[in-house]
């Protein structure tokens, strides 16, 4: 069954302006053989593993999403990710994280955050596969994927800091794959189960053994063609 079986056409249609969006950052960036990734990284000295780039990260205070681009996993293969938040003044009052029965202390008050989803990138530049984590590797407050699914609108980021063509297309990445997005969230909190059961001993947000929780990977071209055929059978 495809990820676009049951799509309303009005979703699909968003779908495909997100699609087009991204498609419109690659072309503008390309004429001056710049990439998201290289927008993010400009001006910002040596780039070293584990730091946050830009510095400081990006964040919209309107809609207080916030991303940051970052590299630890050379030996995987990637240049680098992109790690894409809302913090707790974009979440409604009534979603809750649940609640935290470990040790490790998780960030209250203004600094509470949710994270949404991790994009891979290569070394040109282009995402490979969209992934999420385990609490412990963003140092985020956990949310269960249903309420986590329902922040996916809520990310954008509406400025020009450190560069609009990389902030567009981060924000239109979101609405591009949401129905992988939605799928993988819903595996993370599965594997985050499993894998409870199988330690009932240790507290499983802080099990450094677990650190990818689902995975996927992507194609932009292909994701357009798929939501165009979806599209001619509505």
């Amino acid at each position: 069954m495809s990820l676009f079986d049951g799509l309303p056409r009005e979703r699909l249609q968003a779908m495909l302006a997100a699609g087009e969006e991204v498609q419109e950052c690659y072309r503008v960036l390309e004429k001056t053989s710049a990439n998201v990734v290289g927008e993010v990284l400009k001006d910002q000295g040596t780039f070293y593993e584990w730091d946050h780039y830009p510095d400081g990260d990006v964040y919209d205070h309107e809609t207080h999403a916030q991303y940051y681009y970052h590299a630890h996993r050379i030996e995987q293969g990637e240049h680098g990710h992109f790690h894409l938040f809302v913090r707790r003044d974009g979440i409604p009052k009534r979603i809750k994280p649940v609640p935290n029965s470990g040790d490790t202390d998780w960030p209250t008050g203004d600094e509470v955050i949710c994270h949404l989803i991790a994009i891979s990138m290569e070394q040109k530049g282009y995402p490979t596969h969209l992934f999420t984590t385990n609490r412990w590797v963003t140092g985020e407050n956990w949310y269960r994927a249903a309420d986590v699914i329902e922040l996916l609108d809520r990310f954008l980021i509406d400025h020009a800091y450190p560069s609009w063509a990389s902030n567009r297309w981060v924000s239109a990445m979101v609405p591009l794959f949401r129905p992988q997005i939605e799928k993988l969230l819903l595996e993370r909190d599965a594997a985050v189960e499993a894998w409870r059961a199988e330690h009932p001993d240790g507290d499983v947000f802080e099990d450094r053994d677990l650190e990818i929780t689902s995975k996927v990977a992507i194609d932009v071209k292909h994701q357009i063609k798929q939501i165009g055929r979806a599209l001619k059978k509505k």
